[in-house]
């Protein structure tokens, strides 16, 4: 394990068919004024409209509702959504839908108070929140990006052309959130597997980093192991209740901030999908499913024995009579074929992304040094290339 940490999380979970009776126990701990956030309008074809907004007036809320939120939510839609916030004086935001709902609705939280621009403050000098802010509470009606029980909000910029995610400490996590897995089982297919692989790359992102013998890397290789199993059943039958519910709860789990601590993390393949979805409003989860066997192919060199025990304890290759360097390559030629088997997009070129727009991407893309390579703008072009 790697230095020093603290580890907290005050996100009350209920999880399960009947989790939306916790929505009954949270409520009276907040004011009246209630700001419903939701997206398109899909929670009003299946149902979990009316049963949250019929909870809410049993609760005596006055509701204020900001629909619309786009799966990419835009600064225009947070500017727009911290006027509402403050206009209704809200005491709550409850979001009820997939994680760019929860994301926006962070968002709104800490910028409805803010006295400077938000997008500025938070998004492009990724400072810390010094005003008011807005608890939140989540109703997940679809799995992937963790945000039901972490701190991160991504926000686009549209006229920028930047898509950018900041990570808020745990005063801005949901205070609660509401996970029933029956509610995720009426999305599309490509929602599903976009979200499946969204929490795969979370745990990549975190598990390709280090060579110590770091507990948490034992704890991703399980929850990888069981999202495989269960995400090849639930392709297969979209309904079956016990894969859909282990789905959810290892996407909370991937990034509630748990598997990180005493770790370095990598997040490369988090910088450069979502500089191609500011290009493109291509959907997140297929963005990092584009560039990723790309990217870990180029660095696969410089951290060849974590890629060997990835290959080993994950995906069962076996190591008999090969070098190492071949059973980590063989490990992602499964990784691949597990992708593609699933029907994830394997090329940017999908996407509509054009060779004019790599050093628009690439400069948009953020260099960490957490991984086993820190890219260069150049990496970042041969990567784009290769993800074609």
């Amino acid at each position: 394990m790697l230095g020093n940490f603290m580890y907290c999380n005050p996100t009350r979970i209920y999880f399960g068919e009947n989790a939306l009776d916790g929505l009954k126990k949270e409520l009276p701990k907040y004011g009246k004024n209630v700001l419903l956030v939701y997206g398109g309008g899909s929670i009003k074809k299946n149902g979990i409209y009316d049963d949250v907004v019929a909870i809410l007036k049993a609760c005596g809320k006055e509701i204020t509702e900001d629909p619309g939120v786009m799966p990419n939510p835009t600064v225009d839609k947070l500017y727009e959504g911290c006027a509402r916030a403050k206009t209704c004086k809200a005491d709550l935001i409850l979001a009820v839908g997939g994680g760019s709902v929860c994301d926006y609705a962070k968002a709104v939280s800490v910028s409805t108070y803010c006295d400077e621009d938000p997008w500025e403050k938070y998004y492009l000098h990724m400072e810390d929140v010094d005003n008011e802010i807005i608890p939140v509470g989540c109703v997940l009606t679809m799995v992937g990006t963790g945000s039901e029980m972490n701190g991160g909000s991504v926000i686009t910029n549209p006229h920028q052309k930047l898509k950018i995610g900041h990570v808020f400490g745990d005063n801005v996590f949901p205070k609660f959130s509401i996970l029933n897995p029956t509610y995720t089982m009426t999305l599309p297919k490509y929602q599903m597997v976009s979200g499946i692989f969204d929490i795969m790359s979370h745990i990549l992102e975190q598990y390709f980093s280090g060579e110590d013998d770091n507990t948490s890397d034992y704890v991703m290789e399980g929850l990888l192991r069981s999202l495989i199993h269960s995400s090849k059943i639930a392709v297969e039958n979209p309904n079956d209740y016990e894969a859909r519910s282990n789905i959810m709860w290892i996407a909370t789990w991937a990034l509630n901030t748990f598997v990180a601590k005493g770790k370095a993390t990598d997040w490369e393949v988090h910088m450069i999908g979502p500089s191609i979805g500011a290009y493109t409003n291509a959907t997140h989860g297929m963005t990092l499913a584009a560039v990723s066997i790309p990217y870990y192919k180029f660095i696969l060199p410089y951290g060849v024995a974590k890629f060997k025990r990835f290959a080993t304890e994950v995906w069962g290759v076996d190591p008999t009579g090969k070098t190492d360097r071949e059973v980590a390559e063989e490990g992602l030629a499964e990784m691949e074929a597990y992708m593609r088997s699933l029907g994830l997009v394997m090329h940017i070129s999908e996407f509509g992304v054009t060779e004019d727009m790599f050093e628009g991407i690439a400069d948009g893309t953020f260099l960490n040094e957490g991984g086993y390579k820190v890219l260069t703008h150049d990496d970042v072009i041969s990567i784009l290339k290769a993800s074609m």
